[in-house]
């Protein structure tokens, strides 16, 4: 059994050599998959979701934790079972406005990533979106909405996104309806030219 510890806020990565070490989809499988999860997982577990083998799962743990982002949980009564959980249950990149080109390349790496992962999962959901429940398909979602706002109401919008999603997160739910299932929900706030 894991030891209970007092949820650290979010983490922001400004540093390059961190941006780069998670710039890998399997690292960014592994950490959305610990951040989502109290209890910390094995490389065996983690393996599952990223489709990978035990032993490359467990090189990118030990890379992720290099890097800050992850470490070692209490064991589960077996000593021999390592298991793992993520330093923070969520993380942002910032790299400044007067960043130097190489955060600016690496932060850039890392975001290009992980919007590589969302395009692919939402190509993944129309690929089987025809096959889902009906009650599933329509209640998905893929939206573009363009607002007209101010630096200080997108901040509100973004803060009052964040108190919506807050009671839904797979981590901190409780007690979920027996039918509720894991969704992504995407959300970019950015300015258009």
């Amino acid at each position: 059994m894991t030891e209970p510890r007092a949820e650290r806020p979010r983490v922001t990565i400004s540093d390059p050599q961190v941006m780069r070490a998670l710039a890998h989809p399997a690292r960014l499988a592994i950490t959305e998959h610990l951040s989502s999860i109290e209890a910390g997982a094995t490389a065996t577990e983690c393996a599952e979701i990223v489709g990978l083998s035990p032993s490359a799962t467990s090189y990118h743990l030990r890379e992720l934790a290099k890097a800050g982002l992850v470490e070692p949980a209490p064991t589960r009564g077996d000593a021999r079972e390592r298991v793992w959980r993520t330093v923070s249950p969520s993380w942002t990149v910032e790299a400044g406005r007067a960043a130097t080109p190489e955060v600016v390349a690496a932060e850039r790496a890392l975001v290009e990533a992980w919007l590589a992962r969302d395009l692919e999962r939402s190509r993944e959901w129309l690929r089987r979106a025809p096959d889902e429940p009906a009650e599933w398909y329509e209640a998905s979602r893929l939206a573009d909405s363009q607002l007209l706002l101010t630096a200080d109401e997108l901040r509100e919008l973004n803060e009052a996104v964040d108190r919506l999603l807050e009671p839904y997160r797979k981590r901190s739910r409780a007690d979920p309806p027996p039918l509720a299932r894991t969704v992504s929900v995407n959300y970019k706030a950015l300015p258009l030219d």
